[in-house]
């Protein structure tokens, strides 16, 4: 049976410092550069010529006011504070790329679909098919009285609104205009046939809608569609919705139990198992020698930053942690954050300490960390994708770009040697590129088809 080959995407987002907290302090580290175009034009190639599938940018619309109740430490650290718009940098770098697909997420809790769905599919039009969203419903107080509102939704109500938000732009994106509604006849001065393109009225309990859609159809027409939740809820989302699955997971047993629950999830809505691909959350420290890549690790750590790390961490749960002395248990408490993290941190089985936080954030983030020469993490990712039913990565960065460059040139070319990872691009969109030739659009059994399958049945 031929290995599967590995999927990657680079993990950042349009700020100093993203995962790895305190990093950006380190002499050779140019994340401060972030405002500037050419800074991410040349990520873009990079990460190109290292035949990344993506480039995966995060993005938050609040701020990080837990920890010690301010956000004195989020600023001295710039703990994703100062934070830009993911979304702007998108055309630049598809224009310095012809491969490369970009993941961009947009907390739909604070956008209209009539207008989000438009910005989703100028992208794609514009990235030529290379566009995928990265769907959040958001967990910070902060981002929710930033916007009007005296507190967030409920966590589970949040979903149910985001379902019907996944409603309107599945009905936008996939029913408004029919295939062949532009013709582009010049002759016959024609260029969109009016039978051919339809209004949606949509009357729910949080939207209604009377549209059509403002953009013609795209290649892809819905982009690729990321999530994150690994709550009892967010999974059912993710199942109905979802085509990519980010998680993370400190172990192999427990990443294992979340790829099983988000696959099953796909196939609880009539999808197939495979109709999900699966990424880790991952740090590399790569170098010619082991010997170097601890040394060089060793370097990273001098400035790195937990104490930034828990901060970040205590917004993600809700929890307060400068409030607990070091050995001091992590008690359960009730917050209106990221479910799955506060189960995790608060069970009595597990035993979390703020000590024990703090030596698991010694890089300054929590996502796993392999360290090593180029066929030692070649090993540890082919462990990790055999071990859990992976399908790729999310890498994130450490010292920026030096860890990207180090991955491209040291890691993918072993990787390539093994017969684990592309030594070319496929052609055709981001989509294609993921599940192959001729699955430009969603499946028939996704969701989405229902409502493309109801709205050419309907002339206007």
């Amino acid at each position: 049976m031929p290995k599967k080959k590995i999927l990657l995407n680079a993990f950042s987002m349009n700020c100093v410092s993203h995962i790895n907290h305190g990093l950006w302090t380190h002499p050779r580290d140019r994340s401060e550069s972030y405002t500037d175009i050419k800074y991410w034009t040349d990520l873009a190639e990079l990460l190109e010529r290292g035949k990344f599938d993506g480039l995966f940018l995060a993005d938050i619309v609040g701020v990080y006011d837990v920890y010690q109740q301010s956000v004195d430490l989020t600023l001295r650290e710039s703990i994703q504070l100062p934070v830009n718009d993911p979304m702007m940098l998108i055309s630049a770098m598809a224009h310095v790329t012809k491969h490369l697909g970009f993941g961009v997420t947009v907390n739909l809790s604070y956008e209209q679909p009539f207008l989000f769905a438009r910005k989703m599919s100028t992208l794609d039009h514009l990235t030529k098919g290379r566009i995928g969203w990265n769907i959040v419903t958001g967990y910070l107080e902060s981002a929710a009285k930033a916007m009007g509102q005296a507190e967030q939704l409920p966590h589970d109500q949040r979903y149910d609104r985001a379902d019907e938000f996944m409603e309107v732009v599945y009905k936008l994106w996939e029913g408004s205009w029919e295939d062949g509604a532009v013709p582009r006849d010049r002759k016959q001065r024609i260029y969109a046939h009016p039978d051919r393109v339809h209004k949606i009225d949509h009357r729910g309990d949080y939207y209604r809608v009377e549209a059509h859609h403002l953009s013609e159809p795209s290649l892809q027409r819905t982009p690729v569609l990321y999530q994150a939740g690994s709550s009892g809820r967010g999974q059912i989302f993710a199942g109905r919705h979802a085509e990519c699955v980010f998680i993370s997971s400190q172990t192999k047993d427990a990443a294992r139990q979340l790829v099983i629950s988000a696959r099953q999830a796909a196939l609880d809505q009539g999808r197939a198992a495979t109709d999900v691909k699966i990424f880790m959350g991952l740090t590399v420290v790569v170098a010619p020698t082991e010997k170097e890549a601890w040394e060089l690790y060793g370097d990273y750590v001098s400035y790195a930053s937990p104490e930034a790390g828990l901060a970040h961490f205590s917004s993600g749960t809700g929890i307060d942690f400068s409030k607990y002395e070091l050995d001091e248990p992590i008690r359960n408490v009730k917050s209106n954050a990221i479910e799955s993290l506060v189960k995790t941190i608060t069970n009595p089985d597990l035993a979390w300490t703020k000590r024990k936080l703090l030596k698991q954030l010694e890089l300054g983030g929590r996502y796993p960390v392999i360290v090593g020469s180029p066929s030692q993490v070649a090993d540890a990712l082919e462990e990790w994708i055999q071990a859990t039913d992976i399908d790729g990565f999310n890498l994130t960065r450490t010292v920026s770009p030096e860890s990207f460059e180090a991955f491209v040139d040291l890691v993918i070319p072993e990787l390539q040697r093994r017969g684990v990872y592309k030594t070319d691009y496929e052609n055709g969109t981001l989509r294609e590129k993921l599940f192959g030739n001729g699955h430009a659009h969603l499946p028939e059994q996704h969701l989405a088809a229902t409502y493309r399958q109801q709205a050419a049945a309907v002339a206007v």
